[in-house]
Formats: structure tokens, C-alpha cells, sequence
């Protein structure tokens, strides 16, 4: 039947052209019982389905016979439409500014959902009223402009093919494939499909405003099921929601539910609304968010709550009044909760759970200086190396400065102590100067005593450098001046060792050291050993000099105000040649100890030199294990120490005689023998 009709509407014409004829009631064979007609100027026609039968699909198992066929359902919400567009046209009619001197009329069909009813009730559009004689207008004077109809892809796209030939403007309604889309364009020109991607997102922004991200599809068991499936499903995965599993309903069992004349035309409805079109055809106008509020007594009513205008500004497309929202009693006038598991608060992220959707995941703590801000993160946020993560992990904290200062209590304790020994120090000295010409200075090595003493004074002064907020002079004479000094200390102390030892040789008849023994060769061992330290630093400084820094990884609460030693390498060769010396001597003062001389110092400088190398092998790995300022206590300390057991082991044994046994003090007394 389909295919004669169609070949009636294209044989028609050349039929007429060659043999004439009159215009006559044709006997129609397949009439439209459901249609409504209004004569006007120009007619609008409208294809919609507002009855149409229920039946089974054949299975051909079973005998016809026992298959279900319905009564014809009338569909109230169709019915809704056909009075809608009847009520347009009688406002558009009444308004003169909108087409003056010209009166709508309208033609409307019903296509039944079957293919071949909507091609016959199309090709009825295109006859005279009560005539169906496709190609001829008998008796009449209205002209047909345009159509309006479908309410689903399959029956738009089957209109969309006749009307297109004559290229009536459609207003076309569904869920249209790709394919179809493409059928629609080049069926017509003036095609004008309302864009549903704008209601599927206005649905997203629902599930999103309830936080609603577990949810059931419900679909059709057909094509346009299908379609919309292609559709929804990759927009709810890229928008955070998923679906726990689809229900496909038959076609008994699921109605879908989804207007103008000139796209040229712009004007406000009776509701204020403006009403237009895009440059694409598509119905510039938003969509109401409907409450239904039901009753016990399974009466509903319906309540606008919001307003989805998809032109609007991002983020503020959906419009809800929440205080206005009567949920279900089953909800117990509450929102419901549509979630897979709890959500992540701040300060936990999401990990996927194997195995199951993304919807699903576990709540994992941030790790410390991470945090998350917002519900339901991906992944937690490094703070910055300036900041730390709080308690709760959902916030950033800027780290507190700190650096050794006199002001807090062991930067103030560290300060007195280098102050007081430097004093003790002076103290000694001021003494020894006082008793220089007694025996026991004399015998002593008068001058390297001094230069001892003077080299110690300034290593108890040298840990103050290290109190203090760092600065570049500060930093660059932190550790050379502390390498240079004790090298002058400690080749002091090695030269007197040295002395010593010359002095007992040289004493044998016949020696030929006695020439190494005096002032200047103790002065040269000294110079010589002190320069190649004073090398090592100025090579320090010439390549990798140290510099002011900032800690900021160490501590988790604080940023540590330093000193950058520039090169760990060469900081450990001042170390290392420190050692290398107080080596040296604690092995020459131990092989002099017994030396049968009274004047021999060296029992004293070999437990001074082993206190040393005891506090600096000590210090190296609690200078590494420490962090923040306590690394610059811990050098202190060890200086302080260090310098300490030096002028405690080799200078209290005198200063007792010197002090309090005076009597001792005397040359009979220091020859004597054991």
C-alpha cells in the first residue's frame, strides 16, 4: 500500500499535465478516523498519535488465535498536544502583531505508530480537505505551510521523507540516531529538531543537585531504547554517575513523553515565555521541573519546584526550590539517598574498588602533607613545601620559620657556655703569662702553650657563628673558620707532642736531632699544618661556597632556616684532615707516655686526644640522623666539648700546681726522680 501511494504522488502530476482533468471526490480506501480540521489562510498540519492498539509481538509458537490484541488506548498526555498546538494558533490568530491579515489554520491527523497510517495520513496533508488526491488542491484556497508532529524518531522520520520533496517545514520530535538525523537533513532543508541533549543534561544536573549517582535505567525494548542508551550512558559516565543495571520494558508497557511556524519569528506565549528558534533549528526554550505530589487516596497533583534553561551561564542551568519539594511518604519527607557506597569527606580520596563500577570505591585517608578540600576526590593534593596538611588532612598550613636563636632556651644555654669557656680560657691564660717564668710554664713549651690557648679561645667563640638566623657572611665562616681554627689547636697540641719527644732524643749523647729542636721548627710544624686545612677551605669556598638555605622538606610543621654547605664533600674533608691530625697525635702522645721525663705532657694530650676523636666519630651519625636546627646544636656541642676536653686534660694538671700547690712550682721539685 505504501509503495502505490508513492507512486501515485509522483505519477500524478504527469498524469494531469498530459490528460487534464477535473478535480473529484476520490473514494478513499484507508480513511483517518481521528483527525480535526479548522480552514485558514495558511494551514499547519500536525501527525500525532492519539489512539492507537495494543497487541503482541508473534512468536509463531503459538496459534493466532491465543495472541492479545487490545482495545484502542487513547493517549491523554497526545491528546494534551493536540490542544496545545489548537490553543497556539487561536492566540497567534488573535494577536495581530504577530501575522497580520493572515489567518492559521490547522489539519490534524492520527498516524497510529504504523508506518504505513503515517505516510497516508502525510499524503492526506497534501490533498484537499476530504479528498484524497495527493498533488491536487480542489476547491480551496488555504495553503499548507508546515508540519508538526511525530512525537518519536521513527514516525518524524517517515514524514520527514514526503515532505521533504516538497520542502515543508518539520518540526520534528524523537530520539533520532545519527543516521536518522542525516535522513531528516536531506529529506528537508527546513527540518527543525528540538536538541534532547539539552533535557538528558538537565537530568544530569538533577542527579547532581540531589547527589544522586547510583541510579536504574528504564528503556524501551526497541530501537529508540537503543538510541537512547548510545546517548545517556557515555554522558552519565563522563558526569560521575553510573547505573547499578538497565530494565527494558515491551511497547505496552512504556509511552514516551517528549510544538513553531517561521524560524524567523520571535515572540512571548501568554506565560511570558519568549518563544524562538537557534541557527540550528532547535527550540530555544527551557524545561520546568515538575514535584508530582501524590495523595492516599491516589490523587496527584503537580508542582513546578525548578527550571532547567540550558542557555544559561555554566553551572547555573538548573534552578531547584528545595523547600517546595514534597517528596514521597515512603521517604518519609526526606531526600532520598541514591549513592553505591557513603561519600568520601574531605581529607580522604576515592580508589576503585576491583571489579566493580566507579560509582563503588573505598574511602583512603590522605597521606601526610596531602589533603582534599572537597567530597569525593579522585586523589588527594600536594601542599605546597611551604605549607603541611592539618590534622584532618583538608587543609594547608603554612610551616612555621625557625632557626637557632639566642632567644629560645638552648640557643641562650649554648651562647653562655661558648662565652664562659672562651672567659676560662682567657682566664688560664692571663695566668700562664702571670707565672710565665716559673718552671712549670717553662717546661711546658711556653709559646705553643700560648698559641694553644689563644686557638682555643676562639674555637669556644667560633660556635656562636652558629646561633642566629644564617646570613651568607655567617654561613661562609661557619665551617672554615671552625675547620682553621681547630687545625691550629690541634697542630698545637701535635707539635708540643713532637717537642716532646725530640727533647728526650736529642738529650742522648751523640744526637743528631738536636737541630729540630726550638721555637721556629714548632712554629713551621704548626704554619705547615694549618695552610693545607686553610687550602682545603679555600677550595671550598672557590667551588661550592656554602650559602643561606631553607629546609623544607625535614620537618613536616616547619621551614629550617641554614646554612647550605654547598659541597658535603668538602665539608667532610675539613673533617677528615681534623681527624687525620687529632690521630696523628693521640698515636704520638700514646707511644710518649712513658717518657722518663717530669716534663712530659704526653699522658695528658693522649687523653685529650681520645676524648676528641671520641666526640667528632660520635658526631658524625648524630649530624646525620638529626634534622632542623637541632643538627646545628649537635655541631656546637661538639665543638664545645671537643674544646673542652682539650683545655680540661692538658691545662688543669698545671693550673692545680700553679694555683693551689705553688710550692711545688719549682725546679728541684719537677727534676726529681720517681
Amino acid at each position: 500500500m505504501t509503495v502505490l501511494l508513492l507512486l501515485l504522488l509522483f505519477l500524478c502530476p504527469a498524469i494531469c499535465k498530459k490528460h487534464p482533468i477535473q478535480c473529484t471526490t476520490a473514494v478513499d480506501l484507508l480513511p483517518i478516523p481521528h483527525a480535526f480540521y479548522q480552514p485558514g489562510d495558511l494551514v499547519v498540519g500536525e501527525i500525532v498519535s492519539q489512539v492507537f492498539h495494543v497487541y503482541e509481538t508473534p512468536s509463531f509458537k503459538d496459534q493466532p488465535a491465543q495472541l492479545f490484541i487490545g482495545e484502542p488506548l487513547s493517549l491523554i498526555k497526545n491528546y494534551q498536544h493536540v490542544l496545545a498546538m489548537v490553543f497556539a494558533l487561536k492566540e497567534i490568530n488573535g494577536n495581530p502583531n504577530i501575522l497580520p491579515n493572515i489567518t492559521l489554520g490547522f489539519h490534524i491527523l492520527n498516524s497510529y505508530y504504523v508506518a504505513r497510517m503515517t505516510y497516508k495520513a502525510t499524503l492526506s496533508l497534501l490533498s484537499s480537505h476530504h479528498k484524497f488526491l495527493p498533488n491536487f488542491k480542489c476547491d480551496s484556497q488555504s495553503k499548507f505551510i508546515a508540519l508538526v508532529g511525530g512525537l518519536n524518531s521513527e514516525t518524524s522520520a517517515n514524514m520527514a521523507t514526503l515532505v521533504g520533496i516538497y520542502k515543508i517545514p518539520q518540526l520534528a520530535y524523537g530520539s533520532f540516531s545519527p543516521a536518522q538525523v542525516n535522513q531528516l537533513q536531506v529529506s528537508s532543508m527546513y527540518q527543525m529538531v528540538p536538541n534532547e541533549a539539552t533535557q538528558y543534561m538537565g537530568v544530569i544536573r538533577l542527579f547532581h543537585h540531589f547527589r544522586w549517582t547510583w541510579i536504574v535505567l528504564f528503556v524501551a525494548e526497541d530501537d529508540n531504547g537503543d538510541r537512547f542508551l548510545q546517548i545517556m550512558v557515555p554522558m552519565l559516565s563522563e558526569n560521575g554517575i553510573c547505573f547499578d543495571f538497565t530494565i527494558r520494558l515491551t511497547k505496552q508497557k512504556y509511552f514516551q513523553e517528549m510544538h513553531l511556524i517561521l524560524r524567523s519569528i520571535t515572540f512571548n506565549n501568554s506565560a511570558a515565555d519568549t518563544i524562538h528558534f537557534n541557527e540550528n533549528g532547535e527550540l530555544k526554550s527551557g524545561f520546568d521541573v515538575t514535584n508530582w505530589v501524590t495523595f492516599p487516596n491516589g490523587s496527584f497533583i503537580r508542582l513546578k519546584v525548578g527550571r532547567l534553561d540550558p542557555w544559561a551561564s555554566p553551572g547555573e542551568e538548573l534552578t531547584i526550590h528545595d523547600d517546595q519539594i514534597v517528596w514521597h511518604r515512603t521517604f518519609n519527607q526526606v531526600l532520598p539517598l541514591s549513592v553505591c557506597n557513603e561519600h568520601c569527606f574531605p581529607g580522604s580520596s576515592r580508589q576503585k574498588k576491583e571489579g566493580k563500577k566507579f560509582c563503588c570505591y573505598d574511602c583512603i585517608p590522605c597521606s601526610d602533607g596531602m589533603i582534599s578540600e572537597e567530597i569525593d576526590m579522585d586523589s588527594c593534593v600536594i601542599c605546597p613545601q611551604d605549607h603541611y596538611s592539618n590534622y584532618n588532612k583538608n587543609q594547608c598550613v603554612p610551616k612555621d620559620v625557625s632557626f637557632l636563636s639566642y632567644e629560645e632556651p638552648i640557643g641562650f644555654i649554648l651562647a653562655m657556655l661558648a662565652i664562659s669557656f672562651s672567659l676560662v680560657t682567657a682566664l688560664i691564660l692571663g695566668t700562664f703569662v702571670k707565672n710565665q717564668d716559673t718552671p712549670i710554664v717553662k717546661a711546658n713549651n711556653r709559646s705553643l702553650t700560648y698559641l694553644l690557648l689563644i686557638s682555643l679561645a676562639h674555637c669556644f667563640l667560633s660556635a656562636l657563628l652558629f646561633i642566629g638566623k644564617p646570613g651568607k657572611v655567617t654561613c661562609l665562616l661557619r665551617q672554615t673558620s671552625f675547620g682553621i681554627i681547630f687545625s691550629v689547636a690541634i697542630s698545637s697540641v701535635l707539635a708540643k707532642t713532637i717537642t716532646v719527644v725530640l727533647v728526650f732524643l736529642a738529650t742522648k749523647p751523640g744526637s743528631s736531632l738536636r737541630p729540630l729542636v726550638g721555637k721556629r721548627q714548632a712554629y713551621s710544624f704548626v704554619l705547615s699544618c694549618s695552610l693545607v686545612q686553610v687550602g682545603i677551605c679555600v677550595l671550598w669556598i672557590s667551588t661550592s661556597s656554602p650559602f643561606p638555605d631553607k629546609d623544607l622538606l625535614s620537618l613536616k610543621e616547619t621551614i629550617t632556616l641554614e646554612c647550605n654547605e654547598g659541597s658535603a664533600a668538602m665539608f667532610f674533608c675539613v673533617l677528615g684532615y681534623l681527624g687525620f691530625l687529632a690521630a696523628v697525635s693521640f698515636i704520638v702522645a700514646f707511644l710518649a707516655r712513658k717518657l722518663p721525663d717530669s716534663f712530659n705532657e704526653a699522658k695528658f694530650i693522649t687523653f685529650s686526644m681520645l676524648l676528641f676523636c671520641s666526640v667528632w666519630l660520635s658526631f658524625i651519625p648524630s649530624y646525620l640522623s638529626t634534622k632542623g636546627k637541632s643538627m646545628v646544636a649537635v655541631e656546637i656541642f661538639s665543638i664545645l666539648i671537643s674544646s673542652a676536653g682539650l683545655l680540661g686534660c692538658i691545662f688543669t694538671p698545671k693550673i692545680y700546681i700553679i694555683v693551689l700547690r705553688p710550692e711545688l712550682n719549682n725546679r728541684k721539685m719537677l727534676v726529681k726522680n720517681k
